[in-house]
């Protein structure tokens, strides 16, 4: 009788749990997978579920930068379809495991067995895609479960119905092995080295019907008989007798064969294609409800001429032409819900359904009550997408911590661009820092918080990449480091982000310590041209030009990074000379006609004058204006970026999506609200696109921005009013809580910028207030006609009270030489001097002549 009645229960729960996600609204018919996959987006359309272990995706392209994600949307031959892929990276790698169905006689070079394919049999939707491959007349449809790809492929009438299993594909393979199971399953292994320097990969196929025959090639030359073989370069076909349709489900991990096996047992016990289907759209319809947004834009007719609003709003045809019937507000529905999908294609889950993974050691490890994950592009994504994830998924976030802290034990070192549990160092800084501070500030707090601060201690104190000059001098010195002012900066955030956690956790030495730190910014910025510059011997490097992309920058250049210090933005206003010309200055970023000079670096791309949409750097730029009385700016600009810089074309990026990052900043734009800087509270307020969006959030509660009179298409791109659960707001920003709290945030918007309105407004502060350092001076030697050469040495404080040099190679104290004039140099000289401002000294600046 109670075995009766729990099931009852049981039962009665299960048909409210489904009644109750039958009720959430379906976006998926919204998701237009093939955005990205032109131009340099490099995104993939393949099948996948959120942050899936598999990316069942076509292969079209082998090589070249466009080619990172395997695929490109121009290209019209497939050489195959591998279970895993890179979202928008700059780097390829991936692409393991290709299976590739074909007719006749087998042929083992990718090359070889390749076919032709036309756009309008290609299909993709979120979990689902399907294409027809015309040398063979065979259907392929795929989709996915977390760890687990399946196939369909319908074949002609044929004797000869193959799949191709291709272990060699991509990229230099270490080591791999296959083996015949039985006539329905294959299992077998890859290692190899591409980006990641050392991946694994297990795989576990099963068939739905019998092969009859089978062979497997060794160095492209087929072995008979041969049931198992290992090497470098192994294909293997297998063989069906006129099947009509067969299905392929294949079962991944980095751990063993066994692993994959039970992730492909646990995940598709059976050959039912069109459930596994339901099942992905069912993940992506529950994912993609979280935000849910209605209107954007009203619809054109046809009988309606494109007006100079639309224009600007990039929908791009002459007045005077005729328009067809295009609803806009479709269109930037689909903008939205595409980029949200892309934010949700990365990190990816790495352990198995029982919990194992292999670890940054290479050892297997076992995840205690949470996923470990990998594909960590950190230097892109703690600007949008982790704030985004942090926002709308906490415990996927608390499990990327806890991945972090795991990848600390194993490697010494937080995750800096983690890939297949290989940490490639790519890119600068460390990132993770600012994932964890951000989560923490936001309530996430089931870690080892203790633990999580040592870690960032150590990473951010290790003698790699500039990490010792930056300490001993208070900035990367460009003398022996490349990239050396973007460096400066970022490690600067990432010590303001250790002292909000140090004071979080009530640690005020260490709190003292890196906020003095989160200040180094100012060691690379020139207070008098307002641009950051790199320094060398003492000086600031020269010849300089802030147009030009060169090596003391991470693809950008001096206009790319001079507002990079989002810790410390009224600083940053203050050195520029104050709001009017701060503002000027950003204007400029943003007018300037100047052309990009220096190194070809094809990731500084969507360009309003010096601003590049289509790298990371510039994300929160936009935004700045609005601690300024300028602030109409930021919804202005904003607007151009997102109708200039995205649409819902196959080339609707303006750049890589970096994992998502591309994708996310136009997500939380598009809703209005913005984290400049991952660890403050505080989410500047600038142009929501939607009459209606919801955000449906993990405590229960759920906050709704409504923009009344949004339509872009009206031009009505400025705010005119602003209300916070129904009473006037006078801020200029949000609050986390005021969204955690939920509730209801409306803007009232027009044509023309109300600048009395946002004058009132209540600026944002983004401030370092404790423990103010005094930024080095620069030694300059100056340049005469005539004999003794002279160095000039020169504060590059607003305040500072003195300078004092030695000549002599000692250090300076307050007790050397107080400088009153340039000094004369003389051959094999070395100058030090210190800058003072109310009994703080700056670090030496030194210079050798």
């Amino acid at each position: 009788m109670i075995k009766t009645y729990s099931a009852i229960i049981l039962g009665l729960l299960a048909v409210s749990l489904s009644a109750s996600a039958q009720k959430k609204k379906d976006y998926t018919g919204y998701v237009n997978p093939f955005i990205g996959t032109g131009g340099h987006g490099h995104t993939y359309p393949g099948a996948v579920v959120p942050f899936g272990m598999v990316q069942l995706s076509p292969d079209t392209r082998l090589e070249g930068w466009d080619g990172c994600s395997g695929y490109h949307y121009t290209d019209s031959v497939v050489y195959g379809f591998s279970h895993t892929h890179l979202s928008g990276t700059g780097i390829a790698d991936y692409c393991d495991i290709l299976f590739m169905p074909t007719t006749g006689t087998p042929q083992f070079k990718n090359t070889e067995h390749s076919s032709r394919f036309q756009k309008k049999n290609e299909f993709a939707s979120p979990g689902y895609y399907k294409t027809k491959l015309d040398k063979y007349s065979i259907d392929v449809e795929l989709t996915a479960t977390t760890r687990a790809g399946m196939h369909r492929y319908s074949y002609p009438s044929t004797r000869e119905a193959n799949i191709i299993i291709d272990l060699q594909h991509r990229d230099q393979v270490l080591n791999s092995w296959i083996e015949i199971v039985n006539d329905h399953e294959i299992k077998g292994y890859r290692e190899s080295r591409s980006w990641a320097n050392d991946q694994h990969v297990y795989f576990y196929a099963k068939f739905s019907k019998p092969f009859k025959a089978y062979g497997i090639a060794v160095n492209d030359v087929l072995q008979e008989g041969l049931k198992k073989a290992e090497g470098k370069n192994l294909k293997l076909y297998i063989r069906f007798d006129n099947p009509g349709q067969v299905i392929s489900k294949v079962g991944i991990s980095a751990v063993s064969a066994d692993g994959a096996l039970k992730n492909l047992n646990a995940e598709m016990p059976d050959f039912d294609f069109k459930k596994v289907q339901r099942a992905a759209k069912a993940q992506w319809i529950d994912a993609l409800a979280k935000i849910e947004v209605e209107g954007g834009a009203p619809e054109v007719k046809q009988e309606e001429q494109m007006s100079t609003e639309a224009l600007a709003y990039g929908y791009g045809r002459p007045p005077g032409k005729k328009a067809p019937v295009v609803d806009y507000g479709k269109i930037k529905r689909t903008i939205f819900y595409t980029a949200l999908y892309h934010a949700m294609l990365s990190p990816n889950i790495y352990s198995d359904v029982d919990g194992q993974y292999r670890g940054m050691d290479q050892k297997i490890h076992t995840a205690n009550g949470f996923n470990y994950y990998t594909v960590f592009s950190l230097w892109d994504t703690f600007r949008a997408e982790h704030p985004l994830l942090t926002l709308i998924d906490k415990k996927r976030t608390l499990d990327f911590i806890k991945s972090f802290l795991a990848i600390y034990d194993q490697q010494g070192l937080l995750p800096i661009w983690s890939l297949a549990s290989n940490e490639t160092y790519c890119m600068i800084g460390n990132h993770s820092i600012p994932v964890i501070v951000d989560a923490y500030a936001k309530g996430i707090r089931d870690f080892d918080a203790e633990k999580a601060l040592e870690a960032m201690k150590v990473s951010v104190n290790r003698n790699q990449f500039g990490l010792d000059s930056y300490r001993q001098n208070g900035a990367v010195l460009a003398d022996n480091n490349q990239e050396s002012v973007s460096k400066t900066l970022e490690y600067a955030f990432d010590d303001w982000c250790i002292a909000q956690f140090a004071k979080m956790l009530n640690k005020p030495v260490d709190y003292n310590q890196y906020i003095q730190r989160a200040q180094y910014w100012k060691n690379v910025q020139d207070k008098d041209s307002g641009f950051v510059r790199a320094r060398k011997n003492g000086d600031w490097l020269t010849p300089f030009d802030p147009n030009e992309v060169n090596h003391n920058y991470v693809e950008g250049n001096a206009w790319q990074y001079s507002f990079l210090a989002p810790q410390d933005v009224n600083g940053l206003i203050a050195r520029m000379g104050g709001k009017a010309n701060f503002s000027a200055k950003l204007n400029e970023l943003f007018t300037t006609t100047a052309p990009l000079t220096g190194i070809q670096q094809p990731d500084v791309s969507g360009l309003i004058g010096q601003y590049a949409h289509g790298n990371e750097p510039s994300h929160h730029m936009a935004y700045l204006f609005n601690f300024t009385d300028d602030a109409d700016k930021t919804q202005f600009f904003l607007n151009r970026i997102m109708s200039e810089q995205y649409s819902d074309k196959p080339d609707g990026l303006a750049g890589n999506d970096d994992c998502g990052q591309m994708s996310a900043w136009y997500v939380m734009s598009a809703l209005g609200i913005y984290n400049i800087a991952p660890g403050q509270q505080q989410l500047q307020i600038g142009l929501p696109q939607f009459e209606s969006a919801v955000i449906h959030l993990e405590n229960g509660k759920k906050f709704t921005i409504l923009n009344s009179g949004s339509s872009v298409a009206r031009n009505n791109i400025y705010l005119q009013g602003i209300n916070l659960n129904k009473k006037a707001y006078n801020k200029l920003y949000l609050s986390y809580d005021d969204i955690a709290n939920g509730g209801e945030f409306e803007v009232f918007t027009g044509r023309l910028a109300n600048r009395i309105f946002m004058q009132d407004l209540e600026k944002s502060t983004s401030e370092i207030t404790a423990n103010l350092i005094t930024p080095n001076p620069t030694i300059t030697l100056l340049k005469t006609f005539a004999p003794p050469t002279q160095a000039a040495i020169k504060s590059n404080d607003t305040e500072a009270d003195a300078i004092y040099f030695t000549t002599d190679g000692s250090t300076p104290t307050t007790s050397s030489k107080l400088y009153s004039k340039p000094v004369p140099v003389s051959s094999n000289m070395t100058i030090k001097a210190i800058a003072v401002h109310n009994g703080k000294s700056s670090f030496v600046t030194e210079a050798h002549y």
